[in-house]
């Protein structure tokens, strides 16, 4: 019996040990650790350096000084296939005022280059083939679609495909 409760006692001690540890050291669930890790509203957009189709290279902050339409995307997802003629239609109206990079995770430049070419696509298709700008911006979704203004801050964030090319133009409005 009183093994028992040593063993008990002990048990609970290093539980708490342990979770007083946790709580002090960054990376282990303590509250000075930014709980809030995706790109958000009002925050600066993480830079990048991708290539594009034509390959080129293309920066974030290079952009500054324009609008910004950021979509992540795949050829193989459903929903960001809808989403790309309003993409490129918004594109037509607004592409010497807006910049538009659609960042594709993860497939090869052929495959990409020829979904552009069946579809019209002909604004910035960029690569991120490692996946890493898709981590930056914690993106779960596709499409995931961030507007960013010319100063680089983020103004909005759509997870899901637009429903409309007037309902991304309405956004761009206000940018």
């Amino acid at each position: 019996m009183i093994r028992k409760q040593i063993a008990g006692f002990n048990c609970r001690r290093l539980l708490v040990v342990l979770l007083v540890l946790c709580w002090c050291f960054p990376g282990c669930g303590s509250p000075s650790v930014a709980l809030d890790v995706a790109p958000r509203v009002g925050a600066l957009a993480p830079n990048f350096n991708l290539s594009t189709l034509g390959g080129q290279e293309v920066s974030l902050d290079e952009m500054r000084g324009q609008p910004v339409v950021l979509c992540f995307w795949t050829t193989v997802c459903g929903y960001c296939r809808i989403q790309m003629p309003y993409l490129q239609e918004a594109f037509n109206r607004k592409g010497g005022k807006v910049a538009f990079i659609a960042i594709d995770i993860g497939e090869s430049e052929q495959t990409v280059a020829q979904f552009a070419r069946d579809n019209g696509i002909n604004f910035t298709l960029a690569l991120d083939q490692d996946g890493a700008v898709k981590d930056a911006y914690n993106v779960s979704y596709r499409p995931t679609t961030f507007l960013v203004d010319k100063e680089g801050v983020i103004r909005y964030i759509k997870p899901g495909p637009f429903s409309s090319t007037d309902e991304l133009m309405a956004l761009l409005k206000g940018l």
